[in-house]
């Protein structure tokens, strides 16, 4: 059997979430789960009976998943002032389904003329109008960005991204108080790090300090969770850590599976501001960060609360679910060349998936498929690290999630010390990765839990 139709026949390109399915389907079926935008996708269902499956879905905007999830998660920012819905939903109009390159130009456009009327706003000395045109302006360049590779314009990623990124901070500077853009010392050099005051004075408040999660942006650092921290008189830091945003595209700084050598460096800058209360610290992670946190909350004591949204376990699931055996059998058995060369055939008839699988592992700093495969395999909590974490922690667990299912309840099982699992139920319109559709219902449960623990 050929290599192409070998792969064709086991019903798999994997990588983070990369599954291709047989006839007419195939390509609408794998390049659904190709970009979960927060994180990386297994592409499994949630094994829980699930509310979600109704016969009417008025949250199916485009029945690409991954295009959809896109949308969700821009739209869900109007809850805090990032996106307009009748905005949104003229986007949508005006993306034929499945096609990401209708999607990369309409949100770039929306995103422009946003732009233009926050330069006007600014000119005439409206700040509040400016901001909040800034900062929806970066929101539909920042989903822009998660079809750059997928549509086959690779070149276009980095570009629109630093793009959302300089009117984002246009807006933060017109915050009150501004967002203080710092530098956080890390290894020889340092990380980009935003800080947010809740007031103008230096009493000492608690710090929410958020980690992002592989491939999101202050956009995302500010609906899921910061603007919730302000409101409730929290300050708020948040970072680029390797192979995150301007960390991996200007320093070229790539993931790394040791955590806490980026969070310690982050808690040793907190502490330097006399604002910060030290014996008030939480750190919320989300997406790939639900890996990340109690990861470093393990080695690092200073934290007084944590949470994962959602937990994991293993990173490296998503990367395996449709990894079939033989496959399987070349990684552990290290043919690299045979490994590179089935994947590169197999992708070869499908762009979306070939540029999704690129996307996936630019953070890594790899072009081998096989490497990548190495890499991701790391990305794994074991009983040695788990059994050390005494933090107490507040893993969510929303019905549907789509990119590691069952390992919030996994991780919660495991944690030692004292914990709270919450749900978010379909029934609630809360289903999905992370929560998309209601900010705020995340926000009280996420922040409540909070509260109770740092008071």
């Amino acid at each position: 059997m050929k290599r192409r139709a070998f792969l064709r026949a086991s019903g798999v390109l994997a990588a983070g979430g990369v599954v291709a399915a047989h006839g007419a389907q195939a390509a609408s079926l794998s390049s659904a789960r190709l970009l979960p935008p927060i994180g990386g996708g297994s592409g499994e269902e949630d094994p829980r009976p699930s509310t979600a499956q109704q016969p009417r879905d008025s949250a199916r905007f485009f029945q690409n998943d991954a295009l959809n999830f896109v949308f969700l998660i821009a739209l869900g920012g109007a809850y805090y002032q990032v996106a307009d819905v009748g905005t949104c939903l003229a986007i949508a109009d005006a993306i034929p389904d499945s096609d990401f390159g209708s999607a990369f130009r309409a949100f770039s456009a929306a995103g422009e003329r946003f732009a233009a009327e926050a330069d006007a706003a600014l000119a005439a000395g409206r700040r509040v109008s400016a901001r909040e045109a800034y900062w929806e302006a970066a929101n539909y360049l920042f989903s822009a960005t998660y079809c750059a590779d997928p549509m086959g314009a690779p070149e276009q990623f980095a570009p629109t991204w630093h793009r959302q990124q300089a009117l984002w901070e246009q807006g933060g500077a017109l915050l009150d108080p501004p967002v203080e853009l710092v530098r956080i010392p890390y290894e020889g050099t340092t990380l980009p790090g935003y800080f947010f005051r809740a007031d103008a004075t230096d009493a000492p408040r608690p710090l929410l300090i958020f980690n992002n999660g592989s491939d999101s942006a202050l956009t995302a650092a500010w609906v899921l969770g910061i603007a919730a921290g302000l409101a409730r008189g929290y300050h708020c830091l948040t970072f680029y850590g390797p192979g995150q945003g301007l960390a991996l595209l200007d320093q070229g700084l790539h993931f790394r599976p040791d955590w806490e050598r980026v969070i310690t460096p982050v808690v040793d800058y907190a502490l330097t501001r006399p604002e910060v209360d030290p014996r008030r610290l939480a750190l919320l992670g989300v997406s790939q960060a639900g890996y990340w946190v109690p990861r470093a909350v393990a080695f690092e004591p200073r934290i007084a609360a944590a949470v994962a949204d959602p937990g994991v376990v293993d990173v490296s699931a998503s990367w395996f679910a449709y990894l079939p055996p033989p496959m399987r059998q070349l990684l552990a058995a290290g043919q690299k060349e045979e490994f590179d060369r089935y994947m590169a055939e197999g992708l070869q008839d499908d762009p979306v998936a070939a540029g999704t699988l690129r996307f996936r592992m630019r953070p890594y700093g790899v072009r081998s498929y096989y490497d990548a495969y190495k890499l991701v395999e790391q990305y794994r909590l074991g009983d040695d690290v788990l059994q050390r974490i005494r933090c107490p922690m507040l893993v969510t667990d929303p019905d549907g999630e789509q990119f590691w299912p069952g390992q919030s309840q996994q991780l919660y099982e495991a944690l030692p010390g004292p914990k709270e699992l919450v749900r978010f139920t379909a029934a609630e319109g809360a289903d999905l990765h992370c929560e998309p559709k209601t900010p705020g219902l995340r926000a009280r449960r996420i922040f409540d839990w909070l509260d109770s623990v740092l008071a």
